[in-house]
């Protein structure tokens, strides 16, 4: 049995630490903030209940092995998880609007043929055949594998295997996302709706690789799920599976320092002083805590997997309305921007900001308001880390784009809450309030994460800033991974 110190209680750092405490070890978490679930938190007023982080679950299969695995119990069992369908409506810059129907291929094609025209649907549905088959190629190795040393494979080839394009007598094929929508879709609002799983998560559409289908095949292929009670509801199951599992908690407990001792981790000293010895040390903290807390010792070698810069943040606006929910609203509405390119412009080229797109997260959730006479919303927008505009602005700018979607918006709001990347940064630790994306293979390995193992004998890393990269399902494999090379040793080849 090994003496393990965790750095951080976010999400990932949670699931690691449920699986080491079920294999027999003695776990401590030390967390800077006074609670757990990183970025997955909850703001309450009056009565008002909202997500300030992750709003929706994709592939919740993960937590399901997690709770499987440490304690042979249903995730189901812990909180209550409901498909969202339609997984979307959309509603583009010309005014057309689209619902689409959650997991169903045929639903979603005959849904875009009606809306967009036809042949619309016919062409996403071949596009979501091939990202399929970029999925297929990468799921292993980016999301169910150690980051092996031979990690310039994931980088030099592209999984996504885009259809060849005439133009001018040359042939093309997409290289990037926006390629895709351009050679391949061949419609505006088409290429909006790829993008925009791509804005999500903070990644530029023009520059990000076509790899990047299989974040639209992900929701597609395993449906979008919500949580009863919102996502931090996912965050407090997993925080009492850890405590049912013996994991010890030091909350508000800053970590300055990693300590050595003949070049091995052997456990880590906190802003009051006190050292506290461990066999194994797991960070899950961003790159440039980890770097502080690491001292002189270099972390990562010259030829690693770096996290990228201009990472982006969020920006977050909680909406208290009277009057109740609408019946037959959509969970979640895509309001895209009204110039997409001014939009990407103002976001990854430090244009003037645009009006951008707005994701409006509307839950049918009586735990989320004081009566059913009363609404909670939730606005998400992607924005620069450290984004030094003021935040009254911007949110009064999501507003404004949010009008599309909710009926009589303004006339119904009681009061707002904005929630700007400085926020983000003083719950998580990351620069700017950074909120890492997914890795992905292809681009030269410039969206891969590093590995979870270090340079540091003893000292490994969990979370979005390490393989396999950002997001709640990467965040619960990156728990797992990091249990697996544990307790299996550097031979661990992933889960089954």
């Amino acid at each position: 049995m090994a003496r393990i110190a965790v750095i951080g209680a976010g999400t990932g750092a949670l699931a690691a630490s449920a699986r080491l405490a079920v294999a027999g070890h003695r776990v401590t978490v030390y967390e800077r903030t006074g609670t757990y679930g990183g970025g997955v938190r909850r703001f309450e007023r009056d009565g008002f209940s909202f997500d300030t982080g992750p709003g929706l679950l994709p592939l919740p299969a993960v937590w399901r092995d997690l709770f499987v695995k440490t304690g042979k119990e249903p995730l189901e069992d812990r909180v209550e998880t409901v498909q969202v369908d339609p997984s979307a409506r959309h509603v583009f810059a010309d005014g057309t609007e689209v619902a689409l129907p959650n997991a169903s291929r045929a639903g979603v094609v005959a849904a875009l043929d009606e809306a967009l025209g036809a042949g619309a649907g016919q062409r996403w549905g071949d596009f979501l055949v091939r990202a399929r088959q970029a999925w297929d190629r990468t799921r292993r190795p980016l999301l169910e594998e150690p980051l092996w040393p031979d990690w310039r494979v994931l980088g030099e080839r592209e999984p996504y295997p885009a259809v060849p394009h005439k133009r001018l007598l040359r042939t093309r094929r997409a290289g990037t996302l926006a390629e895709i929508g351009g050679y391949e879709l061949r419609d505006a609002r088409l290429a909006a709706l790829l993008e925009s799983h791509a804005l999500a998560h903070g990644l530029d559409p023009r520059t990000a690789p076509a790899s990047a289908a299989v974040l639209p095949y992900m929701e597609h292929a395993f449906g979008t799920w919500y949580v009863r009670g919102g996502l931090r509801e996912l965050a407090r199951a997993v925080y009492e599976r850890c405590l049912a599992r013996r994991v010890e908690f030091r909350f508000d407990a800053e970590v300055t320092a990693i300590t050595e001792k003949d070049g091995r981790a052997c456990g880590v000293e906190l802003a009051d002083g006190t050292v506290a010895e461990a066999d194994l040390v797991v960070a899950g903290v961003a790159p440039g805590v980890l770097d502080r807390i690491a001292g002189s010792t270099p972390v990562r070698g010259a030829d690693e997997v770096r996290p990228p810069g201009g990472v982006p943040s969020r920006l977050t606006v909680l909406l208290a309305l009277r009057g109740a929910r609408p019946d037959g609203v959509a969970h979640r509405t895509v309001v895209h921007a009204p110039d997409r390119e001014a939009e990407l412009a103002a976001l990854f080229d430090g244009a003037t900001a645009a009006p951008p797109t707005v994701t409006v997260l509307r839950p049918d959730d009586p735990a989320l308001v004081p009566d059913a006479e009363h609404e909670a919303v939730v606005l998400s927008v992607t924005v620069p880390a450290g984004d030094a505009t003021d935040g009254a602005l911007r949110a009064e700018q999501s507003i404004t784009v949010a009008e599309r979607a909710v009926t009589g918006l303004r006339d119904r709001l009681l009061w707002h809450e904005v929630r700007t990347p400085a926020e983000i940064e003083a719950e998580t630790g990351a620069e700017g309030g950074a909120v890492p994306a997914p890795s992905l293979a292809a681009a030269a390995g410039r969206l891969l994460r590093p590995a979870n193992s270090t340079r540091v004998e003893g000292l490994f890393t969990v979370g979005g800033w390490s393989h396999p990269g950002g997001g709640l399902p990467h965040a619960g494999m990156s728990g797992a991974l990091v249990a697996g090379l544990i307790v299996e040793g550097p031979g661990f080849r992933g889960s089954q």
